[in-house]
């Protein structure tokens, strides 16, 4: 060992709690290593450039810049999320063009619970101009002269591609790293569980993901055709389970408590409970790890059951609305089905009551998730959504729901992360706080 670098910039906003634990460097010196000086940092070091973010009272490089560095190295691990790539492409050349010098700019592999690294690792010239470009969610290794390569052709990546792929490497690392093997799902032949499945199939081969299929007397016929044709398309196990007659057991033992009062949600609610807890049931006799299928439309706002559809160990699509999730099966399918069309065309229902759609208690999913993603991610007010356009009733109803719920969303599994700003660590809220009158 030569030298230890120590970082200065502690980020603690999102994902990031640094300064909770750790105190910034104070001291700024190059490293000399054959003939160079080497200005090295480390991740968020390089991104106050010109020291203009106010959470930050120093900028790392203008410090280093004392010591005639001639080359800036930046140790990072960057989370994932499908904006990310070209906001570190825009930081990495900014600092070639201020400091007019050479930037290798390295990143982690692998995922860490909800958090997902990339790679990506990239090396500029002093003009900013890309000359090496490693691939993204693998390792690898690379020599580069950075002072006489030529500049290559960045090459750009679709977001839903990228989404794929972070979430596939997201449950490869989840399960490897605390040493599970089989994965189990609830498939229902919604567009979710579909999904999920074939995710699930691409990191860890089909033998090892088990669908449940657990119709009962609200669930249609195509539901249990469409499941069916999706298991036989990826060549999976499947169990059939139906809860009819546990359902009726259920109701005949409340029916003292219950009565003869009308149907409610309580009794679509029951259905939802049973189902979860077959599912847990066969995990824990088979040691399987249960795959949570909820999309972050639902998730928002609280269109789901607790201890039912919401329970699992991990949440695999708990980051994409339901716009994102019919693009990222589109995505799937792309070179043939995968999966079936009906699923994709069908209107989305919770089959808990007769004839159900996800329309009788929600706006159309894309109005909804629109609103959704300003208010999530972009952390609009209500006055600036409809000043965007949106109906003030509409905006009342939502936020409504989505600050409502944030009790069922602290009681979630882990979320796999690919935006900005996704339910969990990185959007910590009081469950009883009141934000919209």
């Amino acid at each position: 060992m030569q030298h230890i670098t120590h970082k200065t910039l502690l980020p603690t906003y999102d994902v990031f709690d640094e300064y909770r634990y750790f105190e910034m460097n104070t001291v700024f010196d190059v490293v000399c290593f054959k003939g160079k000086k080497l200005a090295i940092t480390i991740c968020e070091d390089i991104w106050n450039i010109g020291n203009d973010n106010p959470l930050y009272p120093i900028c790392p490089m203008d410090e280093l810049m004392t010591h005639s560095p001639d080359l800036i190295i930046n140790l990072s691990a960057s989370p994932f999320s499908y904006k990310q790539r070209n906001e570190r492409l825009h930081i990495v050349q900014s600092n070639c063009e201020r400091y007019k010098l050479p930037l290798v700019y390295v990143n982690q592999v692998g995922a860490n619970t909800e958090l997902i690294f990339d790679g990506g690792s990239i090396v500029a010239n002093a003009d900013g101009q890309i000359i090496c470009q490693l691939p993204y969610f693998e390792e690898s290794v690379q020599v580069v002269d950075v002072f006489s390569s030529s500049p290559v052709k960045y090459e750009e990546h679709q977001d839903i591609a990228m989404i794929h792929d972070a979430l596939v490497l997201g449950l490869k690392d989840y399960f490897s790293r605390l040493g599970f093997k089989k994965a189990i799902l609830g498939l229902s032949g919604g567009v979710d569980s579909a999904l999920v499945l074939a995710l699930a199939v691409k990191a860890f081969g089909a033998e090892n993901v088990m669908s449940v299929l657990m119709p009962s007397g609200f669930s249609s016929s195509h539901s249990v055709d469409d499941s069916l044709q999706m298991v036989k398309n990826v060549n999976s196990p499947h169990e059939i389970i139906n809860i009819e007659a546990a359902y009726h057991q259920y109701l005949d033992t409340l029916q003292p408590q219950f009565k003869d009062l009308p149907f409610t949600v309580a009794e679509e609610n029951l259905q939802a409970r049973i189902r979860g807890t077959l599912l847990m049931a066969m995990s824990n006799k088979f040691g399987y790890i249960l795959l949570n299928t909820t999309n972050k439309s639902e998730a928002a706002v609280g269109y789901g059951t607790l201890y039912g559809d919401m329970c699992g160990g991990l949440s695999v699509i708990g980051d994409l609305y339901k716009t994102q999730v019919y693009d990222l099966c589109k995505y799937i399918n792309r070179d043939g089905e995968i999966i079936p069309e009906n699923i994709l065309t069908k209107a989305p229902s919770a089959e808990l009551r007769p004839n159900q759609k996800d329309s009788d208690s929600l706006p159309d999913y894309d109005i909804l998730d629109k609103l959704l993603y300003q208010y999530i991610e972009q952390r609009k007010s209500p006055n600036e959504l409809m000043a965007l356009g949106f109906e003030e009733s509409l905006v009342r109803r939502v936020l409504k729901m989505v600050n409502s719920n944030e009790w069922k969303r602290f009681q979630m599994a882990p979320v796999l992360r690919v935006s900005p700003k996704a339910f969990g660590m990185g959007r910590r809220m009081p469950i009883e706080g009141k934000y919209v009158g």
